[in-house]
């Protein structure tokens, strides 16, 4: 069902640790051409094209793109109890993480009368994307809204495709959480013609800054496109698992998290990084019988047996956590003895999941952190969603006459150096006592 790839006895000198545990190809640049089209048409025509391409790829035929408010609320009324009770505790906790890394204004005083303020300002209006294919993710809602909440967003826009099976509006759960969240702008478009709307506009759908949130191959596509045009959080590709196990680890334990994440789709990556062959084995055994327990049987299998996936044997776990730095997984979990101290020597993953009793599902509901992280290796120069994606950074510069007199002839200096002497004459042109108004 899974493959085995064998580093044990590898020069770390002459092997490529992140070659040597492939993705699936998910070839976005491919993907542009067919999305190109689909942004020119939304740009051009607006609503028009929008709902053209929402009966072309969802078969929903509908003129009207904004969920009505009684619909939100409609869905939040009839929502399972439990079902609440759980997004409301997993708000909760998303909610106080997300407060406390809000950072706040800071003020450098570099000299006497000159300082620099390191201000923090929210995105005015942002775009959020949930994804509504083989799963709806309602927790996305959460990932993607509580941030910007907290950030100070004033304008929060979001879309999720329109269901045949729910009257062309978006899954009944997704609307629920955005009544709950208190978001009443809600679009029943998905895809590449979701981002489209958000960058150019159309209808009822203002122009965003600023679209998060994870989708498909064309998703991804729109979003490459369209950066410069409109902000994104990322380009989100298939998601994966990386699991860093010794021989301590429960093989139950290591199989369920490799088919949690095999679950989400047949590209899905799912891969165990272990120094031992008993475990290796043993969760081989495990994946035999759990498999064949799951609702998503055929999807969870295709997905375990992709070129994505596969139990690599390492040395130890030092060549061990090599290997899973290099491939800096979106999700990494630690299944060793000395697990806190193996995650402290890890640099680049999406999130880190320490030890047995923190599994990535935790992490997609109720950890508090956020599930929306970056993908195919991105981790080693990216980071997951989070409060600071809904802000900007400016600097205000305030300086006195004496602070900028005190560093006036380094300024000009430089600008000479630079053949800029507009640049120094501009601050000398303050100084200058042959000035009439002298």
């Amino acid at each position: 069902m899974i493959r085995r790839i064998d580093l044990r006895g590898a020069d770390p000198a002459s092997v490529d640790y992140r070659a040597s545990v492939p993705r699936a190809e998910f070839d976005v640049e491919a993907a542009t051409h067919q999305v190109q089209p689909i942004l020119d048409a939304v740009r051009a025509r607006g609503v028009e094209a929008v709902t053209e391409f929402s009966a072309r790829f969802d078969g929903v035929d509908s003129d009207d793109i904004r969920v009505p408010r009684q619909a939100l609320d409609r869905a939040l009324a009839e929502l399972d109890p439990a079902v609440r009770a759980a997004l409301e505790e997993s708000i909760r906790r998303l909610r106080a993480t997300s407060e406390a890394e809000l950072e706040h204004d800071v003020v450098s005083q570099v000299d006497t009368g000159a300082t620099v303020t390191h201000r923090k300002v929210p995105i005015d209006r942002v775009g959020l994307y949930v994804p509504g294919g083989l799963a709806p993710l309602v927790s996305s809602v959460v990932m993607n809204v509580v941030p910007a909440q907290v950030a100070g967003v004033r304008s929060i826009a979001l879309s999720s495709p329109p269901q045949k099976n729910s009257d062309g509006l978006p899954e009944p759960t997704i609307m629920a959480a955005c009544a709950l969240l208190g978001v009443d702008e809600v679009y029943a478009v998905g895809g590449a013609q979701a981002i489209a709307m958000f960058a150019y506009g159309a209808g009822p759908c203002a122009p965003v800054n600023l679209v998060t949130g994870p989708g498909n191959i064309y998703v991804a596509a729109a979003k490459r496109l369209l950066r410069g045009v409109v902000g994104i959080d990322s380009e989100a590709g298939p998601t994966e698992i990386a699991i860093l196990a010794d021989d301590s680890a429960e093989a139950a334990f290591v199989a369920a998290d490799l088919i949690s994440q095999a679950e989400h789709d047949p590209m899905a990556a799912s891969v165990l990084v272990t120094d031992s062959l008993e475990l290796a084995d043993a969760v081989e055994v495990e994946l035999g019988k759990q498999v064949f327990a799951t609702r998503h049987t055929e999807r969870i299998r295709t997905a375990l047996g992709g070129r994505q996936s596969g139990i690599v044997l390492v040395d130890d776990m030092d060549q061990g956590v090599e290997v899973v730095d290099a491939y800096a997984a979106e999700h990494l979990e630690i299944h060793t003895r000395d697990a806190a101290e193996h995650a402290a020597r890890i640099r680049n993953a999406g999130a880190i999941f320490v030890g047995p009793w923190a599994p990535v599902s935790l992490g997609d509901y109720c950890a508090g952190s956020n599930h929306v992280l970056p993908t195919a290796g991105c981790a080693c120069h990216s980071s997951g969603l989070s409060v600071r994606a809904f802000t900007r950074s400016v600097h205000v510069i305030d300086y006195s006459k004496a602070a900028l007199a005190a560093v006036a002839d380094h300024v000009v200096t430089l600008a000479e150096a630079e053949d800029l002497p507009g640049h120094g004459q501009a601050v000398s042109v303050r100084f200058d006592a042959t000035r009439p108004d002298r």
